[in-house]
């Protein structure tokens, strides 16, 4: 008798709990939770007293590696991406519902949704190979009134040719009837009059509704900071992150990437806007209304890489519409939304100049005044070195020896005499998971990562496009190389090598910081508080919950967001390199769903699954 009261009991106060929310925020409908990229759930069903009961509901096996996505639940479906395929499953159960094979591979951050109108029905909107498709939310099939046959070709005239063409790593965004892409375009593209540029299409049809140029031509606005004609046929400078959009008031935030080639600037001498970019354009128009570059002629790849968050700033009594911007630096850079002022003060600091020969490295590099640098971006190896285990502070003092070593700070450059040490690496820092956002308490959430980047310079023939020039090269080969025994990815800087922070957006203070994740082999030793290599995302919920996977010790988190303590965590078969989400079922269950697919620039071992947890179901 007691067990029946307690599980009737149980199913009515989750119905009551399911009930508490409308129907919209008890859904996943965009990437980043709604339009601004809070990455917020309003849902209090799990809470920080019962968290650390949750266990496993569902799995879903998606036959591919690196999922990267967000699983979308909207109007009782969950949409997910994995290689060639967009699946839809039932969100209760990850029971298949259908799959949609593309012809190419498809946005590996997963899709976006249009909710359609009396006369259509929804959309799902995703890249696939150089195009954009459209398919039936219900259904999975393409639609045919849309471009051709369902397909819009990003890279028109472009066949056979790698190089040349445009892709979509992260899906579009949909603001009322228009569908807004960015995308990653090839080192020919520029040469085809393609660029980086981000275009609006129509919903419906299809059809380019406007076009704003990330490389100023002829007579637009920065093309003076190309010296000569250095921004004709020069590829980079795209959008391959996700979009923001403040709805009310009709503005699309891009974060803008860097400039080719990454690591030599001696043929585009100057600023090189819009590349490095926070660009606020008229989401109707494509209209530029401010901008601010974040990294002057950059020569590390550290492109902006997530989407911004919009936020509030309380002050004084008064309530700023603001816009929070973090980078690969881990600097996070806080605007006025409307007009691009920032909130608190940004500066020029003085950094080290390039001595290789025909480079011309911008002397100075904006930063903001608050709040501090979120992760490390210096190193002095006098007390930086890594320190808990002989064998690899060995490893790391005759790997800076061998290859004579040097640092001067933050944004030092590689020279072509010695081995440059930069932090962070070309990874970040900060990466593409970007912020979470608790309105409520008034704070922000990522994760960073502490890793440095290792180059020098030398000239000779790249190996893509076979032209002379200067490249960069690392002391294990190719041009990107991390601060690290690459034998067990340990880093050669002090611990803690990954962190989760927060940040008061009212006062832009850090209100906490804690080491996050684990490396297995020196918590075995008994190093606990070592954090670990991240990429991936957090969310945040209304009961006071991050829930984040992310590190590559392939675990599961939930944390307190007020104060940073450890609530529950569970081994997954593989890392989550991915952004949760979260949403009621139809069964009145909030389930939190998480892609753990490994890969990713970690080399995680690889997995397939999306994973599903919700709280023990009563019987």
């Amino acid at each position: 008798m007691r067990a029946t009261m307690t599980a009737a009991w149980y199913g009515a106060a989750t119905l009551m709990t399911a009930l508490a929310v409308s129907a919209a925020a008890q859904e996943w409908t965009t990437h980043g939770g709604d339009l601004g990229e809070s990455r917020f759930s309003p849902l209090t069903q799990i809470t920080k007293t019962n968290v650390a009961t949750l266990e496993k509901a569902w799995e879903f096996d998606a036959g591919a590696a690196n999922l990267q996505l967000t699983p979308l639940v909207v109007g009782g479906q969950m949409y997910i991406t994995a290689g060639q395929n967009i699946f839809a499953v039932e969100p209760e159960t990850g029971r298949q519902i259908w799959r949609f094979e593309a012809p190419g591979v498809v946005s590996r951050r997963g899709v976006a949704y249009w909710p359609g109108d009396a006369k259509t029905p929804a959309r799902l909107y995703s890249g696939a190979g150089d195009r954009l498709i459209a398919l039936d939310a219900k259904t999975g099939r393409l639609v045919p009134e849309f471009g051709t046959h369902g397909l819009v070709e990003l890279s028109p005239g472009i066949k056979g040719d790698v190089d040349g063409r445009t892709s979509l790593v992260s899906p579009p965004i949909v603001y009322k009837d228009l569908l807004i892409t960015g995308g990653n375009n090839g080192e020919q593209a520029p040469s085809l009059g393609l660029y980086g540029d981000i275009r609006a299409w129509d919903a419906r049809t299809g059809a380019l509704k406007w076009t704003f140029h990330t490389v100023p031509r002829a007579g637009e606005p920065g093309i003076e900071t190309w010296e000569g004609e250095s921004w004709k046929n020069r590829s980079g400078t795209n959008m391959w992150a996700f979009f923001t959009i403040d709805a009310e008031r009709g503005i699309i935030y891009a974060p803008l990437g860097s400039p080719t080639a990454d690591y030599y600037g001696g043929d585009r001498k100057g600023m090189n806007l819009y590349g490095n970019s926070i660009v606020a354009l008229d989401a109707a128009t494509g209209k530029l209304k401010w901008h601010h570059q974040l990294v002057h002629h950059d020569l590390w790849d550290f492109d902006l890489p997530a989407a911004p968050t919009l936020i509030d700033v309380r002050r004084e009594g008064k309530t700023i519409p603001a816009v929070a911007v973090m980078t690969k630096v881990t600097l996070l850079f806080i605007f006025n939304r409307v007009t691009g002022e920032p909130l608190y003060g940004m500066e020029e600091r003085k950094v080290p100049k390039s001595t290789v020969p025909g480079e011309q490295s911008w002397p100075t590099q904006p930063f903001p005044l608050k709040p501090p640098p979120l992760g490390r971006i210096d190193f002095d190896p006098a007390k930086d070195f890594y320190s808990l285990t002989p064998e690899h502070a060995a490893y790391c003092k005759d790997l800076w020896d061998k290859n004579q070593m040097y640092t001067e700070g933050p944004y030092t450059p590689p020279s072509m005499e010695r081995t440059m040490v930069t932090f962070p690496s070309t990874l970040g820092g900060g990466n593409w998971n970007g912020l979470a956002y608790d309105k409520a308490r008034g704070l922000v959430f990522t994760n960073v990562m502490n890793i440095g980047q290792v180059a020098r310079m030398q000239f000779g023939k790249d190996r893509r496009s076979g032209q002379e020039g200067y490249q960069r090269t690392t002391p294990w080969g190719g041009p990107v190389g991390r601060f690290w025994n690459p034998e067990n990815k340990i880093p050669c800087s002090a611990p803690p090598f990954g962190e989760l922070v927060a940040v008061n957006v009212n006062t832009g203070d850090i209100a906490w910081k804690v080491p996050f994740g684990r490396v297995d082999e020196l918590y075995a030793r008994g190093h606990t508080s070592t954090g670990a290599l991240n990429i991936g995302g957090a969310i945040a919920t209304a009961s006071g919950l991050l829930f984040i996977g992310a590190t590559n010790d392939a675990h599961f988190r939930a944390f307190d967001s007020e104060s940073g303590r450890l609530l529950w965590e569970t081994r997954l078969e593989a890392s989550a390199h991915s952004i949760p989400s979260t949403y009621i079922g139809k069964d009145g269950r909030q389930y939190v769903v998480v892609p753990a697919g490994g890969g990713s620039f970690l080399g995680s071992p690889a997995g397939s699954k999306v994973v599903a947890f919700a709280l023990p179901e009563a019987h």
